[in-house]
């Protein structure tokens, strides 16, 4: 660009050179010519003949110069180089760059990649050194220093198709890094480290029962435990006296449940660094000043047969009215849901009610009453479904209402299937899982029929298990699903 620019410009500053030259030659000859046939004319006898003479002199002189500077002067431009834009608001260019992004897409692949190099000047140029070297290209870089030396280097890359991930790794150990791991990533992954981070403190800080969720989308593969301080029998639970602080070891961090208890992180494939260990703090910290919380939005639906009823979420609040509840039910109605001792069926509604085990939603009345209840729950690397509708209330459209919206909350969450159990003489809540429309797998088991649902959703790349299910087996019950 520099070149075409300049040449032309040389170019036209020497023909503007030359006319100048030629005008004041011209100018020059017309003074003395004038000058001369003015003598003559005014002293010579032949003054008619000289003045025609002059006269066609000065015809041929403005001739030449015309002809001099149109070939000169206004020489046709050098082609241009530049690529054309036929249609106005470059259209074309942007097809152009659009067809190249997908091309590019078609042929490159997208890499999450680890590794640990030592605390030195030129460690991490070598590195970059050895990914241009096979053609990668560094989208994003964070660094983790480690408080024993060293330094944990995530990248984010864009590589050849055709480089498989094994050769990358030689790379990498060639350039001197140790204990590498790499996974494939998506373009949710472009998404940068601080937007990620407040996208989900504003998620926890709407929603108590975000905290998993939130943890796990931070820390990327790891199980987490959610322990509650008592067990149903009202004991201290093993595993639940995480100090203030937290604590960090290799691959696994504790910290404190601002509710009670403590959550405790896994994740055995990959050490946590202290800048993990701080943000995960900080995500707690945050959930402990603001205190419980539940979304307090609301829809209130009319039934078939008229009457309406409104559904909102659930928390510790509804505690006094999910009991009140329980005792308008019959015992086959509690059996059905509990699958245990109906005496027993107070003690799991804390544990139910509780953000760090799930989602809970409500059916009221009208007049404030609460008739039905629907919860969906972390349960390891599965998520389950159950719903429990007082008596009176059944068979009128309000379980497939919570139904539809608890898997709406899955699918929000990642969750590839969910899960029901139930009976088969359950029939309403068999017809509620096949009104979804969704894939459903049967199985039984003990005697029990367990309905999955498969959902058209991105597998969760880590689990939220809940300690409750052991709480349960010292008592010889089942799961209250």
């Amino acid at each position: 660009m520099t070149e075409r620019n300049h040449a032309p410009a040389h170019r036209h500053h020497r023909h503007h050179w030359r006319r100048d030259l030629v005008e004041l030659a011209a100018l020059f000859c017309a003074v003395a010519v004038a000058d001369g046939i003015a003598n003559l004319v005014a002293h010579g006898p032949h003054g008619p003949v000289l003045l025609i003479a002059s006269a066609i002199a000065l015809l041929v002189t403005t001739a030449f110069h015309t002809w001099w500077a149109r070939r000169h002067s206004h020489a046709p431009p050098p082609p241009s180089t530049a690529p054309s834009d036929p249609a106005p608001g470059g259209t074309a260019g942007a097809t152009s760059a659009s067809a190249s992004e997908s091309a590019t897409a078609a042929t490159t692949a997208l890499w999450r990649m680890r590794t640990t190099v030592r605390d030195e000047p030129g460690s991490l140029a070598a590195i970059c050194s050895a990914l241009a070297h096979h053609g990668v290209d560094i989208l994003t870089l964070q660094t983790h220093p480690l408080p024993e030396g060293g330094t944990v280097d995530e990248f984010l890359l864009r590589s050849p198709q055709q480089l498989a991930s094994s050769e990358l790794s030689r790379a990498i150990a060639g350039a001197g890094g140790h204990s590498t791991w790499i996974e494939r990533a998506d373009a949710h992954d472009l998404v940068d480290t601080p937007t990620r981070v407040l996208g989900l403190a504003t998620r926890t800080a709407l929603d108590a029962a975000e905290l998993p969720l939130a943890l796990r989308q931070l820390l990327g593969r790891c199980t987490i435990h959610s322990i509650p301080a008592t067990t149903l029998s009202g004991r201290p639970n093993a595993g639940a006296d995480a100090p203030v602080e937290g604590v960090l070891e290799a691959t696994v961090m504790r910290l404190r449940d601002p509710s009670g208890g403590a959550i405790t992180v896994e994740r055995p494939y990959l050490p946590f660094t202290p800048t993990e260990f701080a943000r995960a703090r900080a995500l707690v910290e945050l959930d402990a000043r603001l205190g419980p919380r539940v979304p307090r939005s609301q829809d209130v639906l009319t039934l078939p047969e008229g009457n309406e009823i409104t559904v909102r979420r659930a928390d510790g609040s509804d505690l006094v009215a999910a009991r009140a509840m329980h005792d308008r039910c019959s015992e086959r109605t509690l059996g059905l849901r509990y699958h245990g001792p109906v005496a027993d069926a107070d003690r799991y509604l804390g544990h139910l009610l509780s953000p760090r085990f799930g989602r809970t939603l409500a059916a009221t009345t009208a007049s404030g009453k609460l008739v039905a209840l629907g919860h969906l729950l972390w349960d390891g690397d599965e998520t389950e479904v159950a719903l429990l509708i007082e008596d009176d209330w059944q068979r009128r459209g309000i379980g497939s209402e919570l139904l539809g919206r608890l898997i709406a909350m899955a699918v929000e969450a990642g969750c590839d299937s969910v899960y029901a159990v139930t009976q088969s003489s359950n029939t309403g809540m068999v017809a509620a899982m096949r009104g979804l429309g969704l894939p459903l797998d049967y199985q039984i088991e003990e005697g029990t029929l367990v309905i999955t649902a498969r959902l058209d959703a991105k597998p969760v790349a880590s689990r939220v298990v809940c300690e409750l299910p052991r709480a349960q087996q010292a008592y010889g019950q089942h799961h209250p699903r």
